[in-house]
């Protein structure tokens, strides 16, 4: 079983945590949870948990839409 502070492979992490990691308010994680714009959530109750490898690759797919796709445009 992965500790507390382990981000392993099957870890889930709360709203609060996302955020904190993420750097925002944790209003904002809220926020993209109700326009289904962040990584998708486990509810658990009365709880939001995130499986922290949908979060990687919510992060990874968000990377590879802010590359510019025409290296020599200026930004």
């Amino acid at each position: 079983m992965a500790t507390s502070h382990s981000l392993g492979a099957d870890r889930l992490v709360s709203a609060q945590d996302l955020a904190t990691y993420l750097g925002v308010p944790v209003a904002t994680v809220y926020s993209w949870r109700y326009r289904q714009e962040g990584p998708p959530a486990i509810r658990i109750g009365r709880h939001l948990r995130y499986r922290w490898p949908e979060v990687q690759a919510w992060l990874d797919d968000l990377a590879t839409r802010s590359l510019p796709t025409d290296p020599h445009r200026d930004p």
